[in-house]
């Protein structure tokens, strides 16, 4: 059965980064990718572009992304760095959890370094709870989605532990390179070697998975209960 995947992160290219293998390989397998940014992370400009053609510039490449995917890129016009946690931040994602109705949530776990990480996380866990229940009256029906998967994130270490392991394969690796490219801050950024690190990191975790390439990804703590009616 073909799932459709929605992605959550606070910039363009949280989730190609931290999650991006595991959905390239999906891509392949014929399931729909959603990437959604809350904002554009463009206040991360290099020196030789200003900030607004910047944000245009990352604009293009989520959805090159995901063109090479043959998914979906949503980019909201939040401004990077401002993100709040409120109601009305939790009914857009909401809104669009119901409009586009994936099956799986994948975002920021909750601790980090970065003020928007933290926030979308709260807001993405809230707004798959306002999707489902029917007494909120919006303009689509009511959807759930399963997760949140939170990704692995150099940026979230904190209390974060390594839970779900998913395979990422030869050839959504090698899509995941071509897609994570567009990316100039991914390949470029002279503060952090973005594209090395996660290439890096999917071999590590694919080792400890038993398998080439993994993406690994932490749950909430009641998701965590196993439930058995005997040994």
């Amino acid at each position: 059965m073909k799932k459709t995947i929605m992605a959550i992160g606070a910039h363009i290219g949280d989730m190609e980064l931290t999650a991006g293998g595991v959905l390239a390989s999906m891509a392949l397998e014929g399931h729909h990718i959603i990437t959604v940014a809350l904002t554009s992370g463009e206040k991360g400009h290099p020196k030789h572009i200003d900030l607004e053609t910047f944000r245009k510039q990352k604009q293009q490449e989520a959805k090159n992304f995901t063109d090479l995917l043959k998914g979906t890129s949503v980019v909201l016009d939040y401004d990077d760095g401002t993100l709040v946690v409120n109601d009305n931040m939790k009914f857009e994602v909401a809104d669009l959890i119901r409009k586009h109705q994936p099956d799986v949530l994948i975002t920021h776990w909750q601790h980090s370094m970065h003020k928007d990480h933290e926030a979308t996380h709260h807001i993405v866990k809230d707004a798959q709870f306002y999707a489902s229940l029917p007494g909120f009256k919006r303009e689509n029906k009511p959807h759930f989605a399963a997760g949140p998967y939170y990704a692995e994130n150099w940026e979230d270490p904190t209390d974060f532990k390594p839970y779900v392991y998913v395979e990422v394969s030869d050839a959504g690796f090698k899509l995941w390179q071509k897609a994570i490219a567009n990316h100039w801050f991914a390949v470029h950024s002279p503060s952090f070697k973005y594209k090395d690190y996660y290439e890096g990191l999917m071999h590590v975790r694919g080792k400890e998975a038993r398998k080439t390439y993994a993406q690994a990804f932490d749950v909430s703590p009641m998701a965590k209960k196993v439930i058995k009616s005997s040994f």
